[in-house]
Order: C-alpha cells, then structure tokens, then sequence
C-alpha cells in the first residue's frame, strides 16, 4: 500500500495542531492553499482524504518559516524547495538577501544565471486568484486592517472582479509584518505617495522610448525591474547608515 511506503501518516488536523505552536497563524485552508500552489503534494488515502507524511510536515514548516521571518515570496520558496527536490545546496534563510523584493541573489552559485534563477525551474504558474478571505487567510490580515489598506488603495483586487493577485498578496503580508513594528497604516500612505510619484516620473521619462518600441510592453518590464532593483538598493543603503 502507498501509505506503509511514505511510513504514517496524518490527518490535516492532526498537522494543524502539530504547527500551530511554532506558527499560530496557520490554518487548515492556508494549508490547503499552500497545495493548490504546488508547495506540497500530500497523499490521498482511497478515501480521499489528504494525509501528510513526516517529510510532508518538515516541508510545510520550512515554507512557513520563509514566509514569516524572511519574508519570502512563494515563487522563490518554490525555488528552493524544488532545489531541495533535485538535491542541490539551497542557501540557508538567515543568509538571504533579495534585489527587487522578489528573486534572492546568491553570490557565485554556479546554478544561477543572472536573474538569480536556477535552471530548471519550473515555469511560473498561471495569475493567482484568491477571494478576499482566502487573502485574509494566507495574510494573516484582519477584516479592518484589509479595509484600511484598500481604502488607501495600496492593495486592490484586480481590475473588473472581486479576486486579488500575487501583489495584492505580497503587500498585505508584508504590511502586516511592518505593523509589528510599528509601521501603521499612516507610514504605508507616506510609501504608497512616494511609488506613485515615483511610477509618474518613470512613465514620463519612457514614453519616447515605448513610442519608438511601438508599444512594446517588454519595454516598461525592462524599466520597472530596474527601477525595482534601483529602489530596494537605496532604501538598503540608507538603513546601513542607521
């Protein structure tokens, strides 16, 4: 049977309880969200019900440590984990940095070409799509301070629906982690003001080269990583200094 081979198993719950010292946060559906996400692939007893391995569990809390106290977004911790699969070094969290908030750079890893990838990656999955309590859920927002961000407009759904994306997902987790210290919602308006000037001057200086490029959008991709890279580089300059 597949079950004597993964060795016992358990039940979602009987996972829930087993992290819920170490991440109080943590829920039966950011678990199951976290496997819609291909994060984890737990086995399913002919009863249909999920049933997690020891290794299953040990993944779970690796993914879960990212996001809390590193601050890892899922497509670099599906990264690693996809690393950890193939049997290459993965660096540990405590020693990542990361250039645009989203791809962490690892100095001299010959596995990495210069967008700090590693070959073989597997291909970005397709647009998240969570309802708004599926972002609570995953953000660990509440009903108020998630109304406060979008009043703000800092996290918005996306355009013509009620569904919100990966950014969407990014900024509440991390505003929640700012507001542990001690950065409220007044701070985020000072940074939301700062981005949209910021995005207003980039647009301006551009658009001669969008209109030569015909539109091309790979144009303002190309810029909005620079301007991404070029920002996150400042603000870690300036908070050498402090």
């Amino acid at each position: 049977m597949a079950s004597a081979v993964r060795g016992a198993t358990r039940s979602i719950g009987q996972v829930l309880a087993m992290l819920k010292g170490d991440f109080p946060d943590v829920s039966i559906s950011k678990i199951r969200f976290l496997e819609t996400e291909g994060l984890i692939a737990p086995f399913r007893a002919p009863s249909g019900y999920r049933r997690y391995a020891d290794a299953d569990v040990e993944r779970l809390r690796y993914v879960l440590a990212a996001q809390r106290d590193h601050y890892l977004p899922l497509r670099v911790i599906r990264e690693h984990l996809h690393r950890i699969d193939r049997g290459l070094p993965v660096p540990a969290l405590s020693s990542l940095r990361t250039d645009n908030g989203d791809t962490p750079v690892t100095p001299g890893d010959p596995d990495a070409d210069s967008t700090g990838a590693a070959p073989g990656t597997p291909a970005p999955k397709q647009p998240m799509r969570l309802t708004r309590a599926e972002l609570l859920d995953a953000s660990g927002l509440t009903d108020e301070a998630l109304d406060e961000l979008e009043r703000t407009q800092i996290v918005l759904p996306r355009p013509g629906g009620s569904h919100y994306g990966r950014d969407a997902l990014t900024l509440a987790i991390a505003a929640r982690r700012m507001a542990e210290f001690g950065i409220d919602a007044r701070h985020l308006r000072a940074f939301k003001m700062s981005a949209d000037r910021e995005v207003g001057l980039v647009e301006q200086a551009i658009a001669p080269h969008v209109r030569r490029a015909g539109g091309n959008r790979d144009v303002s991709g190309e810029v909005t990583q620079l301007v991404i890279s070029f920002h996150a580089a400042l603000v870690r300059t300036a908070m050498d200094r402090v």
